[in-house]
């Protein structure tokens, strides 16, 4: 389970018992920092919290604003600076970045509304964007923590814009988002003011069906699982005992791939992982997943094999060489030197992470060029009061 579905499941539960919680959401950072915009936190009235904003050096100060903001019902926004020379040990981030961190009482309708239409995309597996403004300047028209959500089936809603048109280029925004499948700071002027926004891409997460249920697919679910992606189990072979296996499992099926394929959607390209150990059958599987052209097959066994199954397929007049050249992985995963099941399952599903995001898994150490895509800049903020390292913001005029 990934943390937007652990801190979705621990509202819940806080929300059936009457407690209050804040919800602390990075929405912008600039310089080199250990999260990036959309990390979350929540934090229970009681201390409970989930999730993390940091590597641990701002969790302790966000329990201090989520007490704050619960006491006032009012939302927040912090930015920690630790770009200087003066910042305080106890909030040095030591990354040299900054990062602004929207703080919100759940209890308000837009923050828990938000809340729960994430969830609704993940279980639907829906993708969405959703604006939030986390700045505003003059009468712009919007207060902070006003937030505007888009569906993938074209569906709006605003909570906290009463502006038209600020609302109508929101919208605009969120729809390039969804459109680009990128989050975005975004700053826009209106008549009065001005408002900097959030906007993020919502998307489920990702869905690996994984052909074979024999003991080395074990470490490759649980793997897959520990990363909230949605798995699926398929083998012809009811005597692998596979329900009992991958009882954790979102979808166990004994079935061909065929019939296995036909009840997924298609989202953006199948993700999967062919280790039935037996060349006829991965020859099945390849049959049936060619047609949907998937975006990650991994092929288990050696470079010859997949050669071999190629060439077999080729021979059938499928023209698969070029066609296969960007998303088939066979020797399937990086190559760490892996050994065991364990570790080869470490080797495909961190293959698979470079793939979704357009990596090509070599080492951190010689990447030219920043890990993430560097911020926008915090220079439009401009400080309202200081205390212990941290800068209550507004939005700078411009």
């Amino acid at each position: 389970m990934n943390e937007m579905q652990r801190i979705i499941q621990c509202w819940a539960r806080l929300r059936g018992r009457g407690e209050q919680a804040a919800l602390a959401t990075v929405v912008a950072v600039e310089g080199s920092t250990y999260r990036r915009p959309g990390a979350r936190m929540l934090v229970s009235a009681d201390g409970e919290s989930m999730g993390a904003i940091s590597g641990g050096c701002l969790e302790r100060d966000v329990f201090r604003q989520a007490a704050r903001v619960l006491h006032s019902g009012e939302p927040a926004v912090v930015v920690y600076d630790s770009t200087g020379d003066d910042v305080e040990e106890g909030y040095s981030l030591g990354c040299n970045g900054v990062v602004v961190v929207l703080v919100e009482p759940l209890a308000a309708q837009g923050v828990s509304a938000a809340l729960d239409f994430v969830a609704d995309c993940l279980t639907r597996r829906r993708r969405a964007a959703v604006a939030t403004v986390f700045a505003a300047q003059g009468a712009c028209g919007a207060r902070i923590g006003a937030r505007l959500a888009l569906g993938d089936d074209g569906a709006v809603c605003a909570l906290g814009i009463d502006d038209a048109s600020l609302r109508s280029r929101l919208e605009g925004k969120a729809r390039e988002a969804l459109r680009d499948g990128q989050s975005a700071r975004v700053r826009l002027r209106t008549a009065e003011g001005q408002v900097e926004a959030f906007v993020e891409f919502i998307s489920p997460p990702p869905a690996l069906t994984i052909f074979g249920a024999g003991h080395d697919a074990v470490p490759l679910a649980q793997f897959a699982k520990a990363l909230g992606w949605q798995v699926s189990v398929v083998s012809r072979n009811v005597g692998h005992g596979i329900h009992g296996r991958f009882a954790w499992a979102d979808r166990v099926l004994v079935a061909d791939a065929e019939t296995a394929l036909a009840g997924q959607a298609d989202e953006g390209g199948a993700i999967a992982v062919v280790m039935t150990h037996n060349y006829f059958e991965d020859l099945r599987v390849l049959r049936a997943l060619i047609p949907r052209r998937p975006r990650y097959v991994a092929l288990l066994g050696p470079k010859r094999r997949t050669v071999r199954l190629l060439a077999a397929l080729e021979d059938e007049g499928l023209d698969v060489r070029g066609e296969m050249a960007g998303w088939l992985h066979g020797p399937a995963g990086l190559d760490i030197g892996a050994d065991t099941p364990e570790e080869i399952a470490l080797a495909i599903v961190a293959e698979i992470r470079a793939v979704i995001a357009g990596r090509t898994g070599g080492f951190a150490r010689v990447r030219r060029g920043p890990l993430h895509a560097r911020g926008e800049g915090a220079d439009t903020l401009v400080a309202t009061s200081v205390e212990r390292g941290e800068i209550v913001c507004g939005l700078a005029a411009p």
